[in-house]
């Protein structure tokens, strides 16, 4: 008998802590942007997120980027029916959007000054902080169109392929600097939400 009231204990406690776990995860703060961390550069990617050429059909012209949110890749369309695919992270749910946008500004080690919006959705983030290696921004920003929207770099490679963000693309240091080179302010940029058939 004492070994029923002792396993029946153990599947109580366990059962206690499956029902406890969603509540303590709410607790947790969002572990998308963590200013200071410096970037683990030896952080290997999945082979699904890393930079290649692919095959890629569209009407859009080369040079242009097509952001696919659905699959978590980046495009820049190149001739001859390809186009380098970037994995990226994308907006978390509800923080997803799509449109028709121009690079505006670019930055090398941009600082960073979190919205309003973003603060109080995460208030243990800085108000200000300048560019750099711990900078969540990374090595370099693109600036959408008049949003406060931005293709960045990141200092959490771990992230690259998940839904994170507050709606901004974000890639890997390398990819982000190899991709800012080969693209100048007016680039057309499409958001898509869906896998274009």
């Amino acid at each position: 008998m004492t070994d029923f009231r002792r396993l029946t204990g153990i599947f109580m406690a366990a059962i206690g802590l499956v029902l406890s776990t969603p509540h303590a995860f709410a607790q947790q703060p969002d572990r998308g942007d963590e200013p200071g961390l410096i970037a683990d550069d030896s952080y290997q990617l999945d082979p699904e997120w890393q930079k290649q050429v692919v095959y890629f059909r569209t009407t859009e012209a080369p040079g242009t980027i097509i952001v696919s949110t659905a699959e978590r890749h980046l495009y820049l369309v190149q001739p001859g029916g390809r186009a380098i695919r970037y994995g990226i992270g994308v907006g978390r749910d509800g923080f997803q959007w799509q449109g028709l946008v121009t690079i505006t500004n670019k930055k090398e080690w941009p600082d960073w000054t979190p919205p309003p919006e973003m603060i109080q959705r995460q208030p243990y983030l800085p108000r200000f902080m300048a560019g750099g290696p711990g900078n969540p921004l990374g090595a370099r920003a693109m600036y959408l169109g008049t949003t406060v929207y931005r293709i960045h770099g990141t200092n959490r490679p771990d992230t690259i392929g998940t839904k994170v963000s507050s709606g901004c693309f974000r890639l890997v240091n390398n990819d982000v600097a190899d991709l800012y080179d080969r693209v100048p302010v007016g680039t057309k940029v499409v958001i898509r939400q869906k896998p274009e058939l």
